[in-house]
């Protein structure tokens, strides 16, 4: 298996997007659709389906909610909560926020106290908490209000799915910026990180699963 750095996997999406012509957009959908699967395998209870999703701002957020949309298509009691403004959103991501708001879908934000105090009673009742805040982009130490975010979703002791990434976790060093997402499994996209078999990497990204999102095989192959 070969293993790559978060560098090296930006370098593979641009030459997708750029030489191969395939939208961004689409490589996202195939991504977030992706992860639903693997989260309604994960969705045990089939009478009590329960799902938080948690995303962050930038691309992996977008990935979330690509997720969201498709588990709230299968019949699954989603709920997501946004840490960051809308306004903030950008792209692809902006895009996939916008279908779920023409969907009618509520999306929470968390930023106050009586936020996070709301995050943390809906774990309870949840099956799965999905991990959508931060990918491999990553590189600084995670700060508020991400951190209480991933503290909360770490001691509700749920069953959580993280995309591409365990939030929190260098996907390059495998080293844990401040705090760490620890997932009971990890659906990565295109090839497994560095990060995954390095110092924090295994203890916090669980089993991993890797997910084609349409990349050609000449990019994975490092052509």
């Amino acid at each position: 298996m070969r293993y790559i750095t978060p560098q090296q996997m930006k370098e593979i999406d641009r030459r997708a997007i750029e030489e191969f012509g395939i939208p961004s957009l689409i490589l996202m959908e195939n991504a977030g659709k992706g992860a639903a699967k693997v989260a309604l395998d994960m969705v045990l209870d089939k009478d009590n389906k329960k799902v938080i999703c948690a995303c962050g701002k930038g691309n992996n957020g977008g990935d979330g909610f690509v997720c969201a949309r498709h588990l709230i298509n299968n019949g699954v009691d989603t709920e997501i909560f946004l840490i960051g403004e809308p306004s903030e959103l950008k792209g692809d991501a902006k895009i996939n926020f916008g279908i779920l708001r023409k969907m009618k879908v509520k999306i929470k934000i968390l930023k106050t106290d009586r936020d996070f105090k709301l995050f943390k009673e809906k774990m309870k009742d949840t099956q799965l908490i999905i991990d959508a805040v931060f990918g491999i982009g990553l590189s600084g130490k995670v700060k508020k209000p991400y951190s209480t975010a991933i503290r909360v979703m770490n001691q509700s002791k749920k069953s959580i799915l993280a995309i591409d990434v365990p939030s929190g976790l260098d996907a390059a060093t495998g080293n844990v910026l401040g705090i760490c997402i620890k997932a009971g499994k990890t659906v990565t996209f295109g090839l497994p990180k560095a990060g995954f078999i390095k110092n924090h990497g295994p203890s916090t990204t669980g089993e991993l699963i890797i997910v084609d999102i349409s990349i050609p095989k000449q990019l994975l192959r490092g052509l």
